[in-house]
């Protein structure tokens, strides 16, 4: 495979050696990424809550659930450009692998473009229909807005930083949003504290820095001597490509998507319970999330190493890969999730400073952070089936298993005994029911893959 020594030392062979030290290289910068894009949120959230009151804490948090929502089906498509490219580069196939990341790339400008248009036409509709209080609504509004506009940005980061997990490199994308994150907590500051802008401060700091991040992505690409170098004049939809990524992506993104309608449907019981509520759930909920980039970054890693495996027909090493991402995941949930709601008295205090708004979010971390391995366990089974070529089935089996049965609940147990513990608990059970779900289908089709495997040497071996 070309390239020269400098792009080399950024990749992995996935394909070869021992898996646990891969793994973990391909995994700690990928993990600090994610913390770091989840600085340029908490970022928001901190100034916010400490420089601009705890309604302008629950205007940025109650548009989170409807953004993922909106911007998740998009995200699932970089997913699909993740497996095909995995699957390309562990295969030496080197025209398919230049075909699939410009036509990753286009994609991602083009979902961009569209999400600018949906996101501001949708959110007022959309948060007055999730109840968001009238003390809030406005500035909801727009922070939704003004965040939407940089939508390109952030889908050009997400695919261009996809196709370099692919071939084994987390360690540029971590440098990009180190640079991006520091801006962006600059701009933070500076728009608010300067300018007292508020929300729409925060929103334009984030805007800003996602730009930042996605023009460093291209431009590794564009600068790249690998078979996944991007050149803008080549820029193109390959239709069997874009077919493809879309086979993979879609349900991926669907799933996401669907994830979070259940989560719009619980943060419009949250918001029943008023604004301080909706203030410790955002800052409970924000804390959560650098527990869940740690254990999601498990997830990418068994998408990149399975696709690349089984592009390399290693069959057996995927069986290997799955079980090292399981038990890394379920130690890592256990250990920093107990530790986010140990200290959550501390954690709490960066975001607010209302001793009410300390309740409500010690009450759901008591909850969601002590669970929160299942929750990890879950994705990286979905990672691993990903990475096979399976995207329908893990999205059909978590519609039922984590989203069906989390508006069920919301309508059935929530009615009765509406509480915001009783809301919570539908968290962890999900969790637990869709992974044992997934592992046994799982189980089932990577058995049906080393039978044919073997088989298929067998018939070799005859014929020869």
């Amino acid at each position: 495979m070309s390239g020269n020594t400098k792009a080399k030392n950024y990749e992995i062979d996935m394909c070869n050696g021992p898996l646990l030290g891969k793994i973990l290289v391909f995994y700690f910068p990928l993990m600090l990424s994610g913390v770091l894009q989840l600085l340029f949120n908490a970022a928001d959230i901190v100034v916010v809550g400490q420089f601009a009151g705890s309604s302008s804490l629950a205007a940025v948090g109650s548009t989170s659930s409807l953004i993922n929502l909106l911007v998740n089906l998009f995200i699932g498509l970089s997913v699909g450009a993740n497996v095909l490219v995995a699957r390309f580069y562990g295969g030496g196939q080197k025209r398919e692998l230049s075909e699939m990341v410009h036509t990753a790339i286009l994609t991602s400008l083009i979902s961009g473009c569209v999400l600018i248009v949906v996101g501001i036409g949708i959110a007022g509709p959309a948060l007055r229909l999730m109840d968001t209080p009238e003390n809030v609504i406005g500035q909801s509004i727009l922070y939704m807005r003004i965040y939407f506009v940089g939508m390109p940005f952030m889908m050009a980061y997400n695919f261009g930083s996809a196709v370099l997990r692919a071939i084994g490199d987390t360690k540029r994308p971590l440098f990009f949003l180190l640079a991006a994150g520091i801006i962006n907590v600059v701009l933070n500051l500076f728009f608010v504290l300067g300018f007292s802008m508020g929300v729409a401060g925060v929103a334009l700091a984030t805007v800003i820095s996602q730009a930042v991040s996605a023009g460093l992505v291209l431009l590794c690409l564009m600068r790249s001597e690998g078979d996944y170098r991007l050149d803008l004049h080549q820029l193109r939809i390959v239709p069997d490509k874009l077919f493809k990524m879309i086979q993979i992506g879609v349900p991926a993104g669907l799933q996401g998507a669907l994830f979070s309608i259940s989560n719009v449907l619980i943060q419009s019981s949250v918001n029943s319970f008023g604004s301080i509520a909706m203030a410790g759930n955002t800052a409970a909920s924000n804390i959560e999330g650098f527990v869940y980039t740690a254990m999601n970054s498990f997830h990418q890693a068994a998408i990149s190493f399975v696709g690349q495996n089984y592009g390399a027909m290693k069959y057996k090493r995927i069986g290997r890969i799955a079980l090292i991402c399981e038990l890394s995941v379920l130690v890592v949930g256990l250990v920093m999730g107990n530790a986010a709601f140990f200290f959550s008295g501390t954690l709490l205090k960066l975001y607010a400073t209302e001793a009410e708004v300390f309740v409500y979010g010690a009450l759901r971390m008591s909850i969601i952070c002590t669970t929160y391995c299942l929750c990890g366990m879950m994705d990286v089974m979905v990672g691993v089936l990903r990475g096979m070529g399976y995207s329908v089935m893990p999205m059909i089996v978590s519609l039922l298993g984590s989203c069906a049965f989390r508006i069920v609940w919301i309508y059935t147990v929530f009615q009765h005994y509406r509480s915001l513990q009783s809301l919570y608990y539908s968290y962890p059970i999900s969790w637990g029911l869709t992974f044992a779900v997934h592992l046994l289908c799982f189980a089932v089709i990577y058995t049906r893959l080393l039978r044919k495997s073997r088989e298929a040497k067998g018939r070799q071996e005859v014929a020869v």
